[in-house]
């Protein structure tokens, strides 16, 4: 199983960007912790860092192309206002999780509305870097049901 795990503005920061919001933790080992997670659920990751709406709706184009089986996207800001991102998100009928590190149902009011969640399967909001992990274990999960599923037809 392979799974991409998408990051949109200002994720590369992390550690650094209002660590009192987001925390202490880097991206570096963002990706170190799914990696080793990943290896223990027997599943495979690849990641994508962008600053650039174009660049990550293009990632979610090659993914439809690439037949990934699922996708975790954190779409920074673009959250609240890329509608061509809902509209990237459409295409792809592979299971798709919204995660959030923060709670943003808790935060600006403007960071309370996401134009992408209802592109997605679900959103995981406020579980900190944990939120990446349950949402791959999600993705898992809802992959394994599917083949159940389409098995008893």
């Amino acid at each position: 199983m392979n799974i991409l795990i998408m990051n949109g503005p200002n994720l590369n920061m992390l550690g650094i960007r209002e660590p009192g919001i987001y925390g202490t933790d880097t991206y570096d080992g963002l990706v170190r912790m799914l990696t080793q997670k990943a290896e223990e659920l027997g599943v495979s990751l690849e990641f994508f860092q962008s600053n650039s709406e174009g660049a990550l709706i293009d990632r979610l184009h090659q993914a439809y192309f690439d037949r990934v089986d699922g996708v975790v996207i954190n779409p920074g800001a673009y959250t609240h206002y890329s509608y061509a991102l809902h509209d990237a998100l459409k295409i792809l009928k592979m299971p798709k999780i919204e995660v959030h590190i923060s709670d943003i149902h808790a935060r600006e009011d403007f960071r309370k509305i996401s134009v992408t969640a209802p592109a997605c399967d679900a959103q995981i909001a406020g579980y900190g870097l944990r939120g990446y992990v349950m949402a791959i274990e999600q993705i898992i999960e809802k992959t394994k049901t599917e083949e159940t599923n389409n098995e008893s037809v």
